[in-house]
């Protein structure tokens, strides 16, 4: 009895007293698994990986050769799309002219023929009460309300009752109500740079000088010459992907910006390398023109790349490129298998579990039982 109990602990009753001779669960499983293997390796079958290979057949012509490493070529010029981030700069913000002095603007004010000693020389902010302190020595001027010039003539007229001849400039240097521009920009989904209370511009599409003079143009409504300068913080519209094939499971899909100096080695290494799960078959699936109606596939040779230096398949990453590592077959297969039998082990370890549980009651009653009959 305890061998038959060693034997059988994991077993369902049915499963041990069979209706056909000979066929226990383990020759069932058995029997399935070989069952799949027949029809994998049948000729009528096909490879796990569906994708149609037959435009791969069509090789490309030699003058139309991708660029490669040591070959590389260089990118048209960078036009600004969404979502892109700029930094946008503009040193000199002065309103267009005629423009009336306001309470806390600066002005930049130089004097020839001050005395030694109190040199006037310097930005001067024009104060809450609507003027200009110049000095102890010259005091204050009302300039509130006034033009550049006219503010240039009333410092001059109050210097003269102190000075001889004075020769005064006046420059607006900073305008208090106008809100400053530098800063960064991201370019919005509809393809403007929002400028706050300047209003938006339309960039998308634009080359950076182009983008920079729209910006120019469209300040000059509000500023008085201004010189703006357009940098690119962060190339986000320009990327390319890099695919890992699952075994059996979802792919693995990685967004990475494309500068114009990634090739295959660098796209790789950009995502940690090749992973346990995936094959060294690797190719570029680039996008055609519109209305082509045919496929770029561009193979990768791995090995040649990283072992020999070879650069004939280190390909120049292009924006929009697919890089698709495909998966390895053993594994793929392996996961295939282990999901077809993972559901027969369930329910015979489910089965086995409850016939278990019926058997330990069984035994549990006897052994009450005999104890009762004892006394």
């Amino acid at each position: 009895m305890r061998t038959m109990k060693h034997r059988c602990h994991n077993a369902p009753q049915y499963l041990r007293q069979p209706k056909y001779p000979g066929l226990t669960g383990r020759t069932v499983f058995w029997l399935a698994l070989c069952s799949c293997l027949g029809l994998l390796s049948s000729p009528g079958c096909r490879t796990m990986d569906f994708y149609d290979r037959g435009l791969e057949q069509r090789a490309a012509q030699p003058e139309l050769e991708p660029p490669r490493e040591l070959a590389k070529v260089s990118l048209p010029a960078y036009c600004l799309e969404p979502p892109d981030v700029v930094q946008i700069e503009v040193p000199k913000m002065v309103p267009l002219p005629p423009y009336r002095l306001e309470v806390y603007d600066v002005l930049q004010i130089d004097v020839i023929g001050t005395l030694i000693d109190q040199p006037i020389s310097g930005y001067y902010m024009v104060e809450a009460e609507g003027t200009v302190n110049l000095g102890p020595a010259y005091g204050s001027v009302r300039v509130v309300g006034m033009t550049v010039a006219e503010a240039r003539w009333a410092i001059e007229a109050h210097l003269r009752q102190i000075l001889r001849a004075p020769e005064v400039s006046v420059q607006l240097a900073r305008a208090s109500g106008l809100q400053p521009i530098s800063g960064v920009y991201l370019v919005s989904p509809d393809g403007t740079i929002n400028l706050r209370q300047y209003g938006a511009v339309y960039v998308a599409g634009l080359t950076i000088p182009e983008a920079r003079e729209a910006i120019r143009r469209h300040l000059s409504q509000f500023l008085d010459s201004p010189e703006v300068s357009l940098e690119v913080l962060a190339y986000n519209s320009k990327v390319y992907y890099v695919i890992t094939e699952g075994p059996g499971e979802d792919d693995s899909v990685i967004r990475l910006p494309c500068t114009g100096n990634e090739t295959v080695l660098d796209a790789i290494a950009q995502v940690g390398g090749i992973s346990q799960v995936s094959s060294k078959r690797i190719w570029i699936a680039r996008p055609s023109p519109a209305g082509t109606g045919c496929e770029q596939i561009l193979p990768v040779d791995w090995n040649a790349i990283t072992r020999g230096g070879n650069t004939a398949t280190n390909y120049q990453i292009l924006p929009g490129d697919r890089i698709f590592i495909a998966h390895d077959d053993m594994i793929a297969f392996s996961t295939w298998i282990d999901k077809m039998v993972s559901p027969v082990e369930r329910l015979f370890g489910f089965t086995g579990l409850g016939a278990s549980t019926v058997r330990s009651l069984q035994t549990m009653g006897r052994g009450y039982n005999r104890t009762r009959s004892g006394f």
